[in-house]
């Protein structure tokens, strides 16, 4: 299978890196790490199995590109940038794999490829320009972006698997992404805000403050069309601040590096959904409104 991975960073490097075991893979990098890639090949260290070092394409130009499948793996403020880039090639089918909500209907309205949707708990970190660790394995979870069932979603399912990464095929996105989106409106802008690891939204005083942030999310959710209850939403939330304590969120990593944030596609996205159907939501309004602040003070956005 042809694959592009756009937006080859820590997550993309290590997809990629998998996926070019068993099949042809383009990164569309930064020019260091394209470089590198291109020179040397892709170094895999850390918590995988199998060749320690491959060679994929690497490119800047995510322009003109050919493939069976896109994984999209960019910041969420990225996406349309990366849609418009694509719809300049010719691409079979597209996957993301991003934080945040939204990012699927971006792609598919500048696409005319079937778009599915997509979650990723392995851990990555890019160590440097050609080598990326593992440090964790997880599991990839896709299908339909609107959920059921999807014959391209079991074609891509399986070409993950044969690559040795560990993949579900699910027809429940939907929920999925909304709990995921209440997972991480709960710990990541308060962790940002707060220069926490992500332990810190289980107790007091974060905890109250991260609980609301998902209980929002959940009745956002629900005024969506998706069933995912208060008690689903905080459940999720805590065991996932609970099995990563000592880690740094995305978000956290992104504010002390001075990075723009994807605060737009969580706490603000439901803020957006909320306003569509009138509820309020004012654990994620203050929320985004803080970090959101923060970025406009140094000209991110």
């Amino acid at each position: 299978m042809e694959i592009v991975v756009f937006g080859a960073g820590s997550l993309g490097s290590l997809v990629g890196g998998l996926l070019a075991r068993d099949h042809d893979v383009t990164l569309v990098a930064r020019e260091d790490h394209a470089r590198a890639v291109r020179e040397s090949g892709l170094s895999l260290e850390g918590a995988v199995d199998g060749p320690d070092r491959v060679f994929p394409a690497a490119t800047t130009d995510g322009t003109g590109l050919e493939a069976d499948l896109a994984v999209v793996t960019v910041k969420a403020f990225d996406t349309a940038t990366a849609a418009d880039r694509l719809a300049t090639g010719a691409i079979d089918a597209v996957l993301s794999l991003q934080n945040g909500m939204g990012n699927e209907s971006i792609l598919a309205d500048r696409l005319e490829a079937p778009v599915l949707a997509g979650t990723a708990t392995y851990g990555a970190v890019l160590r440097k320009p050609g080598v990326v660790e593992c440090t964790g394995v997880g599991e990839v979870v896709l299908g339909a972006r609107e959920g059921g069932p999807s014959s391209l979603a079991d074609r891509v399912g399986e070409r993950f698997r044969s690559a040795g990464i560990e993949t579900l095929v699910a027809t429940d996105m939907p929920h999925r992404l909304w709990e995921k989106l209440a997972v991480n409106a709960g710990i990541n802008a308060v962790t940002a805000l707060t220069e926490t690891e992500n332990g810190a939204v289980l107790d007091a005083p974060a905890a109250d403050l991260s609980r609301a942030a998902s209980r929002e999310t959940a009745r956002v959710a629900r005024a969506c069309g998706v069933s995912l209850s208060s008690d689903e939403a905080v459940a999720a939330m805590e065991a996932v601040a609970e099995a990563t304590t000592a880690n740094t969120s995305s978000m956290a990593q992104d504010v002390r590096a001075g990075r723009r944030t994807e605060i737009d596609a969580i706490n603000g996205y439901v803020v957006d959904r909320a306003a569509d159907h009138g509820l309020p939501v004012p654990t994620n309004r203050t929320l985004a409104a803080l970090i959101r602040t923060w970025e406009r003070g140094r000209g991110l956005r």
